[in-house]
């Protein structure tokens, strides 16, 4: 297969393509046949580490430095809604601006911001230098995972590999949330406080500046023509405040998805800890996300006549479904392949998501759109620790999973219930 960079690929090629390779992998090949793919998608994986390191970096940074657990937890909260807030306005420049413009400046920040914390953690600063670092650090952290999609969606534009493209993605967010925190407890724990968060930012500078300097499958920018109210009047042009018709029914849902994982994450190491196994929660968090990650794969590789949004209703129904089993495992013995069988559907769920925001995006506010569904989860997953942790303390693991199950509930009604009006039958 030969794609010109900068340009779309054709359905011809994609036929072509689909027709020369056989077999689970071969749709990843064919994607990464496209000049320099997988440069910048490798470089967007080492850029959105911070996404699941950086947190947990700064409650081992200030626990160790302070010993205040609160105070570690309020600033790596803090931390996580200066992400929330910025996240979707950083998206908004990257499309007007162009990708480097924005990631060079915005990694560098986020590096002096870390160091700054660092620092004042280590000259014992005042408690609000902790809070300014870590909302600085939050709102500046480098978004290199929805502009790997953006850069996707232009290099795949009409092509039935796009969402090959996004399982991909998706699978490298899995990763990210298996790797990462792994590896800033172990650097935090055994080499010094402050090198977990420190890796972090170092993976967001090097993965940036790296995915930056490619330039040649960077989207272009998109010029903001402004209008008065009267020339908007006359053409009846009217400016769109959203940069897609469907984040009004994704973003909520998938907050209360965000929602679902953390009560399931923080549930599932209260359960192992109560068995007195609580080694084993990290083994069976990681058969969650292995089982994501295989569903994603194997959902990648698969060409779909469903549309999208049909096919996110049933990988939905079927995931809170999985999750509504969760409080009735007697041991973690059951609990083991249940997990895993019920992560199957998860990568494919966020893969629907991203895709129909692509259908559905606005001209030049891709990056924005997919910001604005990674936020949503953020909050949700921000939000839900909070009330999780109540119900554990208060009632048990057990309860813990039932509001879990809840919250994905509430996600699928609010998705079944808008996807058809706003979607309709006709979208892919």
């Amino acid at each position: 297969m030969v794609v010109r960079v900068g340009h779309a690929m054709t359905s011809e090629d994609a036929t072509v393509s689909l027709g020369a390779r056989r077999g689970f992998l071969a749709p990843y090949q064919e994607i990464f046949a496209i000049p320099r793919a997988w440069r910048f998608s490798l470089a967007g994986i080492i850029g959105r580490m911070p996404m699941s390191m950086y947190g947990l970096g700064i409650v081992l940074l200030i626990s160790a430095g302070t010993g205040r657990y609160g105070l570690a937890g309020t600033v790596s909260a803090a931390g996580a809604l200066g992400g929330a807030l910025c996240a979707p306005q950083l998206g908004r420049l990257t499309d007007r601006l162009g990708q480097h413009r924005v990631l060079i400046p915005v990694c560098v920040t986020f590096t002096l911001a870390v160091a700054g914390m660092v620092a004042a953690v280590a000259l014992g600063a005042p408690d609000w230098t902790l809070f300014l670092c870590a909302i600085a650090g939050g709102a500046t952290m480098p978004q290199t995972g929805p502009m790997a999609r953006a850069r996707w969606s232009m290099l795949l534009s009409g092509s039935p590999r796009l969402h090959t493209a996004f399982s991909l993605e998706s699978v490298a967010d899995e990763v990210c949330f298996v790797v990462g925190p792994a590896a800033v407890t172990i650097l935090a724990t055994q080499v010094h406080a402050w090198a977990g968060v420190a890796s972090a930012a170092l993976c967001a500078l090097a993965g940036s500046l790296w995915f930056a300097s490619q330039r040649s499958t960077e989207p272009p920018a998109v010029a903001v023509v402004r209008q008065t109210a009267a020339e908007r009047a006359a053409t009846g042009v009217r400016r769109a405040r959203l940069a897609a018709p469907g984040l009004t029914v994704l973003v909520p849902a998938y907050l209360f998805l965000g929602t679902m994982f953390i009560a399931i994450d923080l549930s599932t190491v209260d359960f192992a800890t109560r068995l007195g196994h609580k080694p084993l929660a990290g083994l069976l968090l990681g058969c969650y996300a292995l089982g994501s990650g295989t569903g994603g794969l194997w959902y990648g590789s698969r060409n779909w006549h469903a549309p999208a949004w049909k096919r996110l209703a049933v990988t939905l129904t079927l995931t809170v479904s999985g999750v509504c089993t969760f409080w009735a495992m007697p041991n973690l013995l059951v609990l083991a392949p249940v997990i895993y069988l019920c992560g199957l559907t998860i990568a494919p769920t966020l893969i629907a998501g991203y895709s129909l925001l692509e259908s559905t995006a606005l001209p030049g506010r891709a990056t924005e759109a997919m910001s604005w569904l990674s936020t949503g989860i953020s909050v949700g997953v921000a939000c839900g620790a909070t009330a999780v942790g109540f119900i554990l303390d208060a009632f048990g693991p057990r309860w813990g999973y039932a509001f879990a199950a809840s919250m994905g509930i509430i996600a699928t009604l609010i998705y079944l219930a808008g996807a058809r009006p706003v979607f309709g039958a006709g979208r892919r």
